[in-house]
């Protein structure tokens, strides 16, 4: 049977129909991340066997009638910044290329808690990007490439899972967002992306960019299965003081009595964007007109947002790579800008950081007190499709001056986003759609993601793999 394709929901109800086999589902995936993932730079370790034995495990158990929940046996690929016990956790850089550790992250320990079987640790851009990267070819892997076209890239910092997902080499992915690298890859990849709201997701065992912004998320074929996975992944955890308790996950109820979603459309979000994007978001928006009331040309609270989050990532990204700074293996990264990248920010001072910080503060509360106003805002994921790998980000779609930079400021005050394909660009490429939601309203923004999935099928359309 071809596995490839299927969602979670999918592949969970061949389990328990025993139409299929943990150990069966692990090694269908294995082959096709051995046989496919080069393709498109999207592995760095296959994790065979730790992903039989725990795909043993599961079968055993399912035979006996100890079912863990929906993950049970399911298996799935992690960015390789989180630390796996007994693998390399490399972090897409040269000088940790052999590191490892004898832990799990806590994100590893609550998936396989649940019955998840690990088959890869995925790519990813060197460090995160911490370093200021500005091409795609910033991994020792090389350039992520979208299974939709390979010239173009999978999206960064999460290139192995955006990819990894949309080629069909695992069910879904656990990635990481700092200021856009959940997002990013699921618009560019065609897949579902969804990053939670700054600590609902321990970070204890993954690579720290900066620690006051870094959110870890699921990749997935649709909203349905990324809500599943986030409701085994979120909550308290000791070994993260910056955690908070579980927050209801359960989709929000629907609508009654006639009462629509209030979205909030940004000012000037599809104006001088790419042609495609912007009709395509309109043709999204058109989707739901029966059950959301849209709101245009809203304005966001005037602040700093980019200047804030550009200091506190240099700041964090410096000190959280104090190493490679001070014995030079700074050298050693791939990309040649992430080679000196990270030395300016060494100038950053601590009363400069502190500010930031404490600007930050007012500043979640007014874009808290702006979004109490939506149920959610809605903009293109991102600007334009996905760029090419051969050329520098800056010159990649030249004469795009427009759109709503609402990527930025959510990830500096810690709000939750989901992103979902809504149709193709320029070569075939795949464009998303955009949700943002006030703290913990990941349950609403499921909803509307599943919504609007019930009534399309773009998330269901395959690349072209042979």
């Amino acid at each position: 049977m071809d596995f490839a394709f299927l969602s979670v929901v999918d592949l969970g109800r061949l389990l328990r129909q025993k139409k299929a086999s943990a150990t069966e589902l692990a090694t269908y995936f294995l082959d096709r991340l051995e046989r496919i993932g080069p393709r498109y730079n999207a592995v760095v370790t296959v994790t065979r066997e730790r992903a039989l034995a725990e795909a043993t495990q599961a079968d055993r158990e399912i035979r006996q009638g100890k079912w863990r929940g929906p993950l049970h046996g399911i298996p799935y690929g992690v960015k390789d910044l989180f630390a796996t016990k007994d693998y390399p956790t490399a972090w897409g850089a040269e000088p940790y290329r052999q590191q490892k550790f004898d832990i799990d992250a806590t994100v590893v320990e609550r998936l396989g808690g649940a019955g998840a079987v690990l088959v890869a640790k995925l790519a990813m851009v060197e460090l995160a990007g911490g370093m200021g990267y500005n091409q795609a070819n910033a991994s020792f892997t090389g350039p992520g490439k979208t299974p939709w076209n390979t010239s173009y890239w999978s999206g960064g910092s999460s290139s192995g899972p955006g990819a990894a997902v949309a080629a069909g080499l695992v069910p879904f992915a656990i990635g990481s967002e700092t200021s856009g690298s959940i997002l990013t890859p699921a618009a560019y990849c065609g897949v579902t992306g969804l990053r939670p709201t700054y600590g609902l997701v321990s970070r204890h065992g993954a690579m720290a960019l900066a620690w006051t912004m870094d959110k870890l998320g699921p990749l997935g074929r649709s909203a349905e299965d990324c809500g599943i996975v986030l409701q085994v992944i979120a909550g308290k955890d000791p070994k993260d003081p910056s955690s908070v308790a579980p927050h209801p996950l359960a989709p929000s109820p629907s609508r009654r009595g006639g009462t629509k979603w209030k979205i909030g459309i940004p000012k000037s979000a599809d104006k001088d964007i790419q042609p495609e994007v912007a009709t395509n978001f309109r043709a999204a928006l058109k989707v739901l007109a029966d059950s959301i009331d849209i709101v245009e040309d809203v304005e966001l609270p005037d602040l700093p947002y980019g200047a804030v989050a550009g200091l506190i990532i240099a700041a964090e990204g410096a000190s959280a790579f104090d190493d490679l700074l001070k014995d030079g293996r700074l050298s050693q990264l791939t990309a040649p800008e992430d080679r000196t990248g990270g030395y300016p920010a060494l100038a950053v001072s601590a009363p400069d950081y502190l500010r930031a910080l404490r600007v930050r503060r007012p500043m979640q509360r007014a874009l808290d007190d702006f979004l109490k106003q939506f149920d959610a805002l809605a903009v293109p994921t991102r600007n334009t499709v996905a760029t090419p790998i051969d050329k520098p980000f800056r010159d990649g779609w030249p004469g795009i001056t427009g759109g709503a930079n609402v990527i930025g400021p959510t990830n500096v005050v810690g709000v939750p986003g989901v992103s979902v394909p809504n149709g193709f660009g320029v070569q075939g490429l795949p464009t998303g759609l955009s949700f943002a939601a006030r703290a913990f309203d990941e349950a609403k923004l499921v909803t509307l993601a599943r919504l609007y999935q019930s009534r399309t099928d773009w998330h269901t359309r395959r690349p072209p793999i042979d």
